[in-house]
């Protein structure tokens, strides 16, 4: 009784296995392979599959999404001898999934060994300044030469980036030391620059006031040199006067004009501020004279005529002594009268 019913749950429970063996569900964003006792023989895509049990089973499983897989850190030696630390990461995409699995043993760990291994050769071709200034060349070319090593694998490496590239702390302190001559240099050629231009445009100012300043003393020149020539022109023409006034016999414009001249010369050394006492080596009465002889002039100019002449003569002015330079008109009446 116990036997009879053992068979048919072992019945029961091998067709439950053959059927989970032979029906498979693939999830989305991946693919399996299928192997056909131990031959790959198709790919399964996402959704529900069929298998012959006990004959085909899943070989690889691999997802087809873009997969982000990290390069551990590594020191790399440069072109100029300078050690540096780089790591990074690669963005990928299995496109065969019969090829990713049966290409390559160990799809991570070729990925891997070959981005580090092409790190260390383009970082090594480069100057150190070159790798620290053009992280963009670099991820250009090693998208460019992982992308052709991994073409026969099935996978499309779609994008490579350096994370880091660090120098050693003694080769950061002598760049930060370059850095600052450098910035130190730079200051310096703007400040001479500043300097030079400054120099520049005071000299230019010098030479505009000194041009500036010609141009007034010339300006100066020429009318000091056109005030002298009419002033000589008044006394040439004040002397053609006084030649014509002579030539008609009228003394007096002589005496006139040398009163004239007598009182300013004493007004100027009156005037004379380093002069306290003033020694007069001539007599009053000649200057009353001459002032006189003024009066008589300025007497006859305004309408006194001969006649008045001779009562201002006899009047205020008749008894006072007269100059030596007094002349007399012919015919006259003389000035003194008793």
């Amino acid at each position: 009784m116990e036997a009879a019913l053992i068979l048919p749950l072992i019945i029961v429970l091998f067709i439950i296995i053959t059927i989970f063996a032979g029906v498979k569900t693939v999830p989305q964003g991946q693919e399996w392979t299928v192997e056909r006792l131990g031959r790959y023989t198709r790919t399964l895509k996402p959704g529900l599959s069929i298998l012959v049990p006990y004959i085909e089973r899943i070989g690889r499983k691999f997802s087809v999404q873009e997969t982000v897989l990290d390069i551990p850190s590594q020191e790399v030696i440069t072109k100029d001898n300078a050690t540096v630390t780089a790591d990074g990461v690669v963005f990928y995409q299995v496109l065969d999934t019969a090829k990713a699995a049966y290409e390559v043993f160990d799809l991570t760990l070729g990925l891997i060994n070959l981005a580090m291994t092409n790190i260390r050769s383009v970082i090594g071709s480069m100057d150190l300044d070159e790798v620290l200034s053009q992280r963009e060349a670099i991820n250009r070319r090693l998208l460019a030469v992982i992308d052709n090593a991994t073409t026969p694998w099935g996978v499309k490496v779609t994008r490579i980036e350096l994370r880091n590239i660090q120098p050693p702390s003694n080769l950061l302190a002598a760049m930060a030391k370059q850095m600052t001559a450098e910035r130190t240099k730079r200051a310096d050629i703007l400040e001479a620059e500043g300097d030079r231009q400054a120099a520049i445009l005071r000299a230019e100012g010098a030479k505009a006031a000194a041009v500036l300043e010609a141009e007034g003393r010339r300006d100066a020149a020429m009318r000091d040199a056109e005030a002298r020539e009419r002033l000589a022109e008044a006394e040439a023409k004040a002397t053609t006067m006084l030649s014509q006034a002579i030539a008609a016999g009228d003394a007096r414009a002589v005496n006139y004009f040398v009163a004239q001249k007598y009182v300013e010369a004493f007004g100027k050394l009156a005037q004379s501020p380093n002069q306290k006492l003033v020694l007069m080596p001539m007599e009053a009465t000649s200057m009353l004279s001459s002032l006189a002889g003024i009066a008589e002039v300025a007497k006859d100019a305004f309408g006194g005529g001969g006649g008045g002449g001779g009562q201002g003569g006899g009047g205020q002015g008749g008894n006072q002594p007269r100059g030596p330079w007094a002349g007399q008109r012919p015919g006259s009446v003389p000035a003194t009268q008793g």
